[in-house]
């Protein structure tokens, strides 16, 4: 491994919260997808989309909506950072180039470094490669950080890959209906795992 994935490292490129050393890694696509870039021009002319159902209607959006995903992920970085305060980053914000070490290598390490991981899926984000990753994770580090993981979907999102994760690792899983539901439940897990660390159910991460 060409750079070395510390807590400390992690902790010095992203910047300073009232809890600096309680590292939260949010992972979660950081496209929308978006059916005006998958069908071709006849099948987008012959669709209409006021017609559709809410959910399908989500799907058709213009080209300055094409980021909605990692603008969510953002504002829930955001919100956390501020309450509780503690150190949520995303993994570009680290800035450790695929060529040093690759996607993949990067989560493990990342989520191995952090108190908590949530891996958040909404019903407009590219879920697939988050899953691919989580994948990952969860065979590399289940047995040891299993208590400091967990998937918060949205309420439309349906994944086999959910569903067999949580039975084969005993992962937690929530879902969500609005943005706000989101963060209120991240900060919820958080306020969990800074207790249990704090009792000594959970180790202190230095």
């Amino acid at each position: 491994m060409a750079v070395d994935i510390t807590r400390d490292l992690i902790a010095e490129r992203v910047g300073h919260v009232a809890y600096d050393r309680f590292l939260f890694y949010l992972m979660g696509p950081y496209k929308s997808f978006n059916l005006n870039y998958v069908l071709d021009e006849d099948e987008r002319d012959a669709i209409d989309v006021a017609d559709l159902p809410g959910p399908l209607r989500r799907l058709f959006r213009s080209e300055d909506e094409i980021d909605a995903a990692q603008v969510l992920l953002r504002r829930v970085q955001g919100a956390l950072r501020v309450d509780p305060g503690v150190n949520a980053f995303l993994a570009v914000d680290v800035d450790v180039d695929t060529d040093d070490v690759d996607a993949a290598t990067q989560s493990i390490e990342y989520t191995r470094c952090s108190n908590a991981t949530a891996f958040v899926l909404p019903f407009l984000g590219h879920n697939f490669g988050v899953g691919e990753e989580a994948g990952s994770i969860l065979e590399a580090l289940s047995a040891t950080h299993g208590d400091r993981l967990i998937f918060v979907h949205e309420d439309d999102v349906t994944s086999a890959m959910i569903r067999s994760a949580r039975v084969r690792w005993d992962l937690r899983v929530a879902t969500y209906e609005t943005e706000s539901e989101l963060i209120s439940k991240l900060r919820l897990f958080t306020g969990g795992i800074m207790h249990r660390e704090r009792r000594g159910d959970l180790d202190q991460l230095g």
